[in-house]
C-alpha cells in the first residue's frame, strides 16, 4: 500500500521510448476514447435510474404504510348516517392517529385525471371517502373491517396493501435494472477496450519484434499498451461522464404534479457518485488491456 503511489505517479508519467510502440492518433485510439465516452454517458443514466428508483420505492412505501380509506356506498338518505357511524366507530379504534372524511373538492381533484374538471359529483352517486393516519403502533385491519360490517355496512376499508406492494416491488425491479445495466456496459466496455488493444497489438507487430531483438521484455511493452488505453479511457470517460451529468442537471425537476420521469436525476451527496465512473472506466481498462496483452504477447512469441 505505501508504494502504490509512487507506483502510481510512475504510471502515469510514463516511459517515453515505450509510449513509442502505441500510436497515439489512429482508428483504435478513437475507438477506445468513444466506447469509453459512450459508456460513461449510459452508465451516468444506469446510475441515475437506481438511486432514483430507490427514492421513489422508498416515498411510494412511506406515503403508503401508514394510511387506508374507508369507502362508504349507501343510499343518499343513509349516507349521512353511515357517515357518522364511521366517524364514531373510528374515535374509538386503537391505533388510528387520525379521520377525517374528505371534501367535495378533495375527491373531484381526485377523479378529475379519469373524468374531468367538470364531474357533477352532486348529481351522481360517488361514495363518500374517509382518510384513516395511523399511529407508529398501527390498527388492526381485521377487528376494524369487522366492527364496521356489523355497525356500518356500506363502508369497506382499504389498507392500500394491494396497491402498496405491487409500487414498491415494481420500483425496487427498475433499481435492480438500472444495476444490472451498470454490469452489462461495463462488461461491453471492457470487451471494446480489449478488441482495441489487441487490434494495436497485431498493427504493431513489426515494431514489437524489433523491441524483442535488443532485449525488451514483455512486461515493458505491455506497459506502453496498458498505460496508453488506461488515460484514453478515463478521458473518454470523463468527456461522457460530464456530458451525461449536464443531460440529467437539464432534464425537468420533480414537482408536485410531476411522474416518474421528471425525478429521475441525482439529489445532494448522490451527484458525487458519478465522479467515480472515469477513475472506474480506467480501473476497467487497465486490466482489460493488461490481460490482452499479456496474452497477444504471449501468443507471438
Amino acid at each position: 500500500m505505501k508504494n502504490f503511489l509512487p507506483n502510481l505517479l510512475r504510471f502515469l508519467s510514463g516511459d517515453a521510448q515505450a509510449d513509442r510502440v502505441v500510436p497515439p492518433t489512429g482508428f483504435t485510439a478513437r475507438l477506445t476514447v468513444f466506447a469509453s465516452a459512450a459508456m460513461a454517458f449510459l452508465a451516468v443514466f444506469a446510475l441515475a435510474l437506481s438511486l432514483a428508483t430507490g427514492r421513489l420505492a422508498d416515498r411510494w412505501g412511506d406515503a403508503l404504510a401508514k394510511s387506508a380509506t374507508i369507502r362508504i356506498s349507501a343510499p343518499a338518505d343513509q349516507m349521512d348516517a353511515q357517515l357518522l357511524a364511521v366517524t364514531e366507530i373510528l374515535a374509538t379504534t386503537p391505533g388510528v392517529k387520525e379521520a377525517r372524511p374528505l371534501g367535495e373538492d378533495e375527491q373531484r381533484a381526485l377523479l378529475e385525471p379519469w373524468f374531468g374538471p367538470d364531474l357533477p359529483l352532486d348529481r351522481l352517486p360517488i361514495p363518500r371517502l374517509v382518510e384513516v393516519i395511523e399511529d407508529d403502533e398501527g390498527f388492526d385491519a381485521a377487528g376494524l373491517r369487522a366492527r364496521l360490517a356489523g355497525e356500518a355496512p356500506g363502508a369497506i376499508l382499504d389498507d392500500h396493501a394491494r396497491w402498496r406492494e405491487p409500487l414498491v416491488k415494481a420500483a425496487k425491479r427498475l433499481r435492480s435494472l438500472g444495476w444490472i445495466s451498470i454490469v452489462l456496459i461495463t462488461t461491453l466496455a471492457g470487451v471494446v477496450i480489449t478488441l482495441a488493444a489487441s487490434a494495436a497489438l497485431s498493427a504493431n507487430e513489426q515494431v514489437i519484434r524489433v523491441l524483442r531483438l535488443i532485449g525488451a521484455r514483455d512486461s515493458y511493452i505491455a506497459h506502453a499498451f496498458v498505460r496508453r488505453f488506461t488515460l484514453r479511457a478515463f478521458g473518454g470517460a470523463a468527456v461522457g461522464t460530464i456530458l451525461g451529468a449536464l443531460a440529467l442537471f437539464l432534464l425537468p425537476s420533480a414537482g408536485a404534479e410531476g411522474g416518474f420521469l421528471t425525478g429521475l436525476g441525482l439529489q445532494g451527496w448522490q451527484w458525487l457518485w458519478p465522479v467515480l465512473i472515469p477513475p472506474f472506466a480506467a480501473l476497467v481498462a487497465f486490466l482489460a488491456t493488461r490481460q490482452a496483452a499479456l496474452t497477444t504477447l504471449q501468443e507471438k512469441r
